[in-house]
């Protein structure tokens, strides 16, 4: 299992507004069966890292279909093999060395 962290960015829109086209690039995650979550600034993605792929291939061709002539995807992947990695469990780690600070 991987956590990866998703921005994609259209260009040359006609607004500086882009919540419809994150809502157009979310629409491809309900069909997947993953955890993800919606960030201010961009979406987390937990699952293995083939699917990881598909998915960020996938929303980054919407907004093609949408008309966007440009699209700038930024894709980062956390994936460890010692052990299960999960969103909750990255952040309770963190949360844990704080407390004990």
């Amino acid at each position: 299992m991987a956590v990866a962290e998703i921005i994609i960015t259209p260009l040359g829109t006609a607004s500086p507004s882009l919540s419809k086209y994150v809502a157009k690039v979310h629409k491809v995650l309900e069909r997947y069966k993953v955890k993800y979550q919606l960030t201010p600034m961009s979406t987390i993605i937990e699952a293995d890292t083939d699917t990881i792929f598909k998915i960020a291939k996938e929303m980054h061709e919407v907004l093609f279909e949408e008309g966007i002539q440009r699209v700038v995807t930024n894709l980062r992947i956390d994936e460890r093999r010692d052990k299960e990695l999960t969103m909750e469990g990255k952040v309770k780690a963190v949360m844990e060395k704080l407390k004990g600070e």
